[in-house]
């Protein structure tokens, strides 16, 4: 089932690689959307696709040997249609 998730992600997330290895793994796994770090230390981000390739990348961004995600706030938002890729935000 095709859903479109907002995120906060606290803790160790910046200066980690989290933006990168966020967009190469939501490409590879062919997820359109979003990620961007925010002034407040967190980092942002939307991920639209199927459920289960969504809770994936979260898996994989959380196994990773430098990222260390403390929070994770997340909501359902509606489906954007058109939207092309995933990409890292400024």
């Amino acid at each position: 089932m095709k859903v479109r998730k907002h995120f906060y992600f606290s803790g160790w997330v910046q200066g980690v690689g989290f933006r990168f290895k966020a967009t190469y793994l939501a490409r590879k796994y062919g997820l359109t959307g979003w990620v961007r770090n925010l002034f407040d230390g967190r980092v942002e981000m939307e991920a639209q696709g199927d459920r289960t390739v969504i809770s994936l990348l979260l898996a994989k961004l959380q196994q990773d040997r430098y990222i260390k995600i403390e929070e994770i706030d997340e909501r359902e938002l509606p489906l954007k249609e058109g939207e092309g890729d995933f990409r890292e935000r400024w």
